[in-house]
């Protein structure tokens, strides 16, 4: 108990947090019943402590028991989990779970994106009387919204899980939300899809036609406002997490994987032929908006706490990304160049939610940048 009051005092000493204060009073409270039997979780979770001090003792990460803080009396022998080569951890341990999606989460942010738009371009060119394009979009959509929920559950690795989800509603939490959303979007774009295909079609001639009309109309509405949702929730998703480099940009994402899904439709329509002036003023909206975000990516930096956005595999691969569906494709589009812009787009898009999702992975892992971002 006394090492115990030694490490807090020590970590108190040091950061002067008042969660660590907190950390000595409970202890204090808990000394007063000392003569109380211990829970079987509290005797697991002192083994699993005493294991990890272990472990870090062992591979040299500290030389003696306590916190490893900047600044902190205990010296480090080897490099933390830090990639930096050094700094603050708890045992060498990270001080966050850093995340651990594979290649399935960052195709399912580009297509859900993808998709979500393409409901919106959808309504755009149904009000607007292009039905060539609305068709196209809707397909997009459809099949964005039977791909993503695929890639959702190969991550997961079981389907009921992903089923599960479904059995309650979170308006507070946003993976809750998301997968509602998903749902939601699914159930209004492939009905409205095969009544505007009846429609277009004239499969029932006559009043029932008309019916189908004003169905697939709503439905695409629907569609259009679930879409935008799906573009978008990702990036609150991740925002709201505790890794650093994803919560410092908490405003950013939202407002990068919304464009970047509307740039990506855009573009996909113009790969499968639809050569109009209002794709191709999207396009313009969607890689100047992106090239705004790349400078504001890159004014707004908070040192260490964010420094996967800017360092190491992930930071290329976010500038290769935001360069790709950014200056380039605007570049491209000035000069006439539509089918570059739009492949660059794509690309750009796609490579972008990889580099995302690579630096919640280093910042995770990261503990300087988690203490960087809390001061």
């Amino acid at each position: 108990m006394m090492s115990h009051y030694r490490e807090l005092f020590m970590e108190y000493a040091t950061t002067g947090k008042l969660c660590v204060f907190k950390k000595i009073v409970s202890a204090g409270h808990r000394n007063q019943h000392a003569g109380r039997v211990r829970s079987p979780n509290h005797m697991t979770n002192e083994k699993r402590l005493d294991e990890l001090r272990k472990e870090a003792w062992q591979k040299g990460i500290v030389t003696g028991r306590g916190v490893d803080v900047t600044g902190g009396p205990i010296q480090s022998k080897l490099a933390t989990a830090s990639p930096s080569g050094g700094g603050p951890g708890y045992y060498g341990q990270p001080v966050v779970k850093p995340p651990v999606w594979t290649w399935e989460i960052p195709v399912y942010l580009f297509i859900g994106g993808l998709a979500g738009m393409s409901a919106v371009i959808a309504l755009a060119a149904a009000i607007f009387h292009h039905l060539d394009v609305g068709r196209a979009a809707m397909w997009a959509a459809a099949i964005g919204a039977i791909l993503s929920p695929i890639l959702l559950i190969m991550d997961l690795g079981r389907p009921h899980l992903f089923i599960n989800m479904l059995r309650v509603f979170k308006p507070q939490s946003a993976m809750s939300m998301g997968v509602w959303i998903l749902t939601a979007f699914g159930a209004c774009v492939v009905p409205g899809l095969i009544a505007l295909e009846l429609h277009a079609h004239q499969i029932f001639p006559g009043a029932f036609d008309q019916s189908l009309r004003i169905a697939a109309g709503i439905l695409i509405f629907g569609s259009a406002i679930f879409g935008m949702l799906l573009a978008t929730y990702t990036g609150v998703l991740i925002g709201a997490t505790a890794i650093p480099a994803w919560f410092l940009h908490r405003v950013l994402l939202p407002i990068h994987f919304g464009v970047a899904g509307l740039g990506s439709a855009a573009a996909l329509l113009e790969m499968l032929g639809h050569r109009i002036a209002a794709l191709n003023a999207i396009g313009f909206f969607a890689a100047a908006i992106e090239t705004a975000l790349l400078v504001w990516l890159t004014m707004d930096k908070h040192g260490a706490a964010d420094r996967a956005i800017r360092e190491h595999r992930s930071g290329w691969l976010i500038r290769i990304g935001e360069i790709l569906s950014g200056p380039l494709a605007l570049v491209f589009r000035f000069f006439g160049l539509v089918p570059f812009a739009a492949i660059s787009f794509l690309i750009g898009a796609l490579v972008s939610r990889f580099g995302w999702i690579a630096a919640g992975k280093v910042s995770g892992t990261d503990p300087e940048s988690v203490f960087a971002a809390e001061r």
